[in-house]
């Protein structure tokens, strides 16, 4: 590599890793003055400006000591702030995307209140409850808020070209491209396919914009004429574990980060349990239960839930009652037979949205629209919708009876998309599995586009979510689908 080379190469290379820095650098500033505002906003609220003791005894030493609560605060600052730093919340490699951050934060704030605790039994420390009950939560709820918002301005500057990753992906032509068409579909992870490395290279575009720019025999060579701060390495044949082992030696002298990406796909991290075994990171995948805790959980989260929302928006679902009722002929809510957990068959409730009959229409329709061999059965400018109906779609106001159906175990708050017995016919083995689980009111097909969705696309997520469903996904995907109703794109 000549000098020259070098001189263009590394300041690009440095000046990611610096706004990298920088920006954790802001978290850490971020997580000092959260935590700092709840312990003394706990200290606040309870003492006041006094300096109250907190007496330290131990009748083991018969021992006791006093030590204002102003110190003690200072302490608890220290330790948790210690605490997010030892847990790994600010590594480069996590902040930005997925939910091991928000996790990690959790984690340190939970042990370090375990550690107070242990340390309150053992010698007989006295802590003020409600000290304690109002930093505790207060601090965990805006440390979580403040990552996000950072996480909404970095989304913002990635969508730039700022902040981003460089990165070359090498393997088997078809594994690569895979691997660069997934990265690619989730700008987020701040991640950017430069280029390309195959087995036996070709002038062909890997993807659109990704050029093949060598093969692995040479791949060094290319390293030398590319700017990359990662190299992305699946599986190939060619590529065997002592090429691999030489490879990252050589990655590490430039200063390169190496990622192997195994061929797994539409699989959470939570599910992903990485064991070295001889010199091996073998990575153990859970396959998803339905039963005992799970089902019971979800099942309570369903319930409550639905209670909740029957109560909340009581007020609208009146209002529309009325509205339907006054400006169409026919019955207020309507009810269709849609296919549930294992193939069985449901009543889903609606307010009516279409003339009376409408169904009688619905093939005729789609032949004229030409997708009656297409399993979404969707008419675009559907001219069975009343004008009511049509507003009380737009903002999904005519699935406020799905809570009963929630309450009452025939569909989830959150699920596959419930679907015709005549779609369920068109399925291929593959989708038959979203029918392991009951079909929700929302789901990642509701946050992800609606009725814009293609059927591949839709499958896509109703498999994601079978395959890695928990009760945390199921809280994000609500709070997801509040957005996604006020802002109604694709819905019809």
């Amino acid at each position: 590599m000549t000098a020259s080379t070098a001189a263009s190469r590394m300041p690009a290379t440095r000046q990611t890793e610096k706004r990298l820095t920088g920006y954790i650098a802001r978290l850490a500033v971020t997580d000092a003055v959260v935590v700092t505002g709840a312990v003394f906003g706990a200290h606040l609220l309870r003492f006041g400006f006094s300096n109250e003791p907190l007496v330290i005894g131990d009748s083991i030493l018969d021992v006791n000591v006093e030590v204002g609560y102003l110190v003690t605060s200072l302490l608890f600052v220290s330790g948790w702030l210690f605490a997010l730093q030892l847990f790994g919340t600010r590594d480069s490699k996590v902040v930005g995307s997925g939910s091991l951050e928000y996790r990690r934060i959790s984690d340190a704030t939970v042990r370090v209140f375990g550690v107070l605790a242990i340390l309150s039994l053992v010698f007989q420390i006295e802590f003020a409850r409600w000290y304690l009950l109002i930093a505790l939560p207060s601090g965990l709820i805006l440390l979580i808020l403040s990552r996000w918002m950072w996480r909404t301005w970095l989304r913002t500057r990635r969508t730039q070209g700022r902040f981003l990753q460089h990165a070359l992906v090498v393997g088997d032509r078809p594994k690569a491209t895979h691997i660069a068409s997934q990265i690619r579909s989730d700008p987020e992870a701040g991640i950017r396919i430069i280029g390309a490395v195959t087995t036996h290279g070709t002038h062909e575009d890997l993807v659109d914009g990704v050029p093949v720019l060598g093969d692995f025999d040479h791949v060094l060579d290319v390293l030398e004429d590319v700017d990359v701060d990662a190299v992305i390495l699946s599986t190939a044949d060619a590529i065997t574990p002592e090429r691999v082992r030489r490879f990252g030696w050589m990655l590490d002298q430039k200063r390169i980060d190496l990622i192997v990406a195994p061929s797994l796909t539409d699989v959470a991290g939570p599910r992903i349990h990485t064991r070295p075994v001889a010199g091996l990171p073998l990575i153990h995948v859970e396959y998803p239960r339905f039963e005992g805790r799970q089902r019971l959980a979800k099942r309570s989260f369903d319930i409550i839930g639905s209670l909740a929302l029957i109560v909340l928006f009581a007020p609208v679902m009146a209002a529309v009652a009325v509205a339907v009722k006054a400006t169409s002929k026919g019955p207020v809510f309507y009810s269709q037979e849609r296919v549930g957990l294992r193939g069985k068959p449901f009543r889903m409730f609606k307010f009516r949205s279409m003339i009376v009959g409408a169904d009688d229409h619905l093939q005729s329709l789609l032949d004229q629209q030409g997708t009656s061999d297409q399993p979404l059965f969707k008419v675009t400018d559907d001219p069975r919708i009343t004008p009511v109906g049509r507003f009380i779609r737009r903002y999904s106001l005519d699935e406020l009876p799905q809570f009963f159906n929630a309450l009452l175990g025939t569909m989830s708050l959150v699920g596959p998309r419930p679907q015709r017995a005549a779609e369920v016919e068109l399925y291929d083995d593959d989708a038959h599995r979203r029918l392991h689980m009951k079909p929700g009111i929302t789901g990642l097909w509701q946050v992800g586009g609606r009725s814009d969705l293609s059927w591949n696309d839709a499958i896509r997520l109703d498999l994601y979510y079978v395959e890695n469903w928990s009760v945390a996904s199921d809280v994000i995907v609500v709070a997801r689908t509040a957005a996604a109703v006020v802002k109604p794109s694709g819905a019809h």
